[in-house]
């Protein structure tokens, strides 16, 4: 795997580069050797942000572009938790493929850029995918957007879904990292 790392707002050491190549490295075994992944490391220069050390990685498959970002104090840290991030999306991607043409020819898993010649040839379990384990129901009442940014700060989730009282539509309202609210409306 090709990786190309960069530095926004900061300069990246040898001591950095090195870490990032050993956690990031790792992933190239999951992917194809012609793969590339950029790694951008930065600091927010914002002092009301306290997770200001952001690691954010994007990674060129024959496939899908497979995309993290994770933020804490420590910009080590940021980079273990992008590293498991961006594994376990690889894996679940790499499962789905696998349920997708299991029983199929393995040369379309290669192909696609997620095995290895090696691994094209033995017979590999699917990983076991996400599945819904919990079913919620709840009454969706008409309001304004600002009302429903009052009822998500009272009930402290991250998310509230209501009714537009304007347009009769569905409406979810969320914070944002930033600690401002998003609306996102349906497109008729």
């Amino acid at each position: 795997m090709n990786l190309v790392i960069k530095g926004r707002n900061m300069a990246v050491t040898d001591a950095l580069d090195d870490y990032i190549s050993d956690k990031i490295g790792r992933l190239s075994r999951y992917v194809w050797d012609g793969a590339r992944c950029e790694v951008e490391v930065s600091t927010e220069k914002n002092p009301s942000i306290a997770d200001n050390q952001v690691a954010e990685a994007t990674i060129f498959t024959r496939g899908p572009v497979i995309r993290a970002r994770e933020a804490s104090a420590d910009m080590y840290t940021s980079i273990d938790l992008l590293a498991d991030k961006l594994e376990r999306q690889v894996k679940k991607y790499r499962g789905k493929i696998k349920a997708r043409t299991q029983g199929a020819h393995k040369e379309v898993m290669f192909n696609q850029g997620f095995l290895m010649p090696e691994e094209a040839e033995e017979e590999v379990a699917a990983e076991e995918l996400p599945r819904i384990v919990k079913v919620k129901q709840f009454m969706v009442k008409p309001m304004s957007a600002e009302e429903a940014a009052l009822q998500l700060e009272l009930v402290g989730h991250d998310f509230f879904v209501f009714t537009d009282v304007e347009t009769q539509n569905t409406a979810v309202v969320y914070r944002r990292r930033d600690g401002n609210y998003g609306l996102i409306e349906p497109q008729r």
